[in-house]
């Protein structure tokens, strides 16, 4: 198969701005909507993102209803809850108010209630699902996050645990991607500090896992344009927001951990992780998100500080982060540049640095981060040991939308290693 030539850009609108949450029931009308779904979680219903939402709704004459039983860190069954709700009555568009677990949600609710499939798994990523394309335009969606991490609000791709396999797996499409985001940066004065720390290290790790994946020309051509993948590998455009969205990770992130009374550190956090969701919406994530997936999965008995303490969780962006290092020390020598390119973004001084150490100056610049926002030390400190290994790897080789990106190829043992060179960070 020859190699692919071309790439694509597509985002969503985004509008930014102090406030704007209030612009959502006339964004509605405008659109001739008259009947809508809000979908949140039981935390944020009382909460100001949710109430000035609503309200909005209610002076533009849109009728509402509301879905709060969306579930941190969702799964397969609580995507089917959900979707059987909002299956009992007709929704002319959706409003997710929430972190990347809400808008997510709200996508796969837009998507199995407009082009309902003959089984659940047949949008689902292969080779756990049958990867089917989406047939038609979907529903309006608007997302309104409020935590500053996941960028789901520009991206086409839903995440969920697999109950079954325990580990995580999604459904990517260019159609699922939110109608309208609106980035309010009033919606993040509630995020818990912890939940602004592993959202912050989620726009970072995506940011680099995009600006250093394999390149797009180096992906096989597909038959079709309509076939070309969402993930496409790292590209000119996509480089620049990941770049960019590193600079204000590094400007950025502690402060609005240190101090949620930050409103410029609050603000700028809310739009990089936009534009980090910009860059690897196209281009993609790889080992990192990969070896995610299992250890969000599988955990044992690790709850989160700052999370819902109803089952065991381990937060997207720390079962992102504790594995960083050590991927970026494996895949130094593919790309040492990019290596380095992203670790002087992220406030290192590379002037004199070797390219064969740029690998493990990218892994010690992320590693100073993870101490300075008092994360777990290593996957250690969230309950797995060198026993859980092979079940790792095992819940890590079918993720093969983000593996294959990698710009260094990763078999078992050497995914076996990183997992590892993961147990302790420092």
């Amino acid at each position: 198969m020859p190699d692919e030539i071309a790439f694509e850009m597509a985002v969503s609108n985004i509008r930014f701005g102090a406030g704007v949450t209030r612009e959502v029931g006339m964004d509605l009308a405008d659109l001739g909507v008259r009947r809508v779904l809000v979908l949140t979680d039981p935390v944020l219903k009382p909460l100001p993102p949710v109430q000035t939402a609503l309200q909005s709704l209610e002076e533009s004459g849109v009728a509402w209803t509301l879905y709060d039983r969306v579930r941190v860190e969702p799964t397969d069954e609580s995507f089917l809850e959900a979707i059987a709700f909002a299956r009992q009555s007709q929704y002319e568009a959706f409003v997710a108010i929430g972190g990347g677990s809400t808008i997510d949600t709200a996508k796969a609710v837009n998507l199995y209630t407009t082009c309902p499939p003959a089984d659940f798994l047949d949008y689902v990523n292969p080779p756990i699902g049958k990867g089917l394309p989406v047939p038609r335009p979907l529903k309006p969606l608007i997302a309104i996050p409020t935590t500053a991490g996941t960028g789901s609000e520009t991206t086409g791709v839903s995440i969920f645990d697999f109950s079954r396999m325990h580990a995580k797996t999604g459904i990517a499409n260019r159609r699922l991607k939110p109608a309208l985001g609106l980035l309010d940066p009033e919606n993040t004065r509630t995020m818990p500090p912890q939940v602004a720390a592993s959202t912050g290290l989620d726009i970072l790790s995506h940011a680099v896992e995009s600006y250093t994946a394999l390149p797009f020309s180096r992906r096989p051509r597909p038959e079709r344009p309509s076939a070309r993948p969402a993930y496409q590998g790292s590209n000119p455009i996509s480089d620049i927001w990941s770049l960019q969205a590193l600079r204000m990770v590094s400007s950025f992130l502690v402060r609005a951990v240190e101090d949620p009374s930050d409103d410029e550190a609050r603000a700028n956090m809310l739009l990089a992780a936009a534009y980090a969701g910009m860059g690897f919406g196209n281009a993609g994530v790889h080992l990192p998100h990969g070896m995610s997936y299992p250890v969000s999965g599988m955990v044992k008995s690790y709850c989160a500080p700052g999370y819902p303490a109803d089952h065991p969780l381990v937060p997207h962006g720390i079962s992102v982060i504790l594995n960083a290092p050590a991927v970026f020390r494996f895949t130094g020598a593919a790309c040492p540049e990019r290596h380095l390119q992203a670790a002087e973004a992220l406030g290192c001084d590379v002037s004199r640095c070797r390219p064969e150490d740029s690998g493990r100056i990218l892994a010690d610049r992320i590693t100073w981060f993870m101490q300075k926002l008092n994360t777990p030390n290593g996957l250690r400190a969230i309950g797995y040991t060198s026993a859980d290994i092979p079940a790792l790897v095992h819940g890590t080789l079918p993720q093969h939308r983000v593996t294959k990106l990698s710009p260094r190829p990763a078999g078992a043992e050497d995914l076996g290693k990183m997992f590892e060179d993961a147990m302790i960070a420092w």
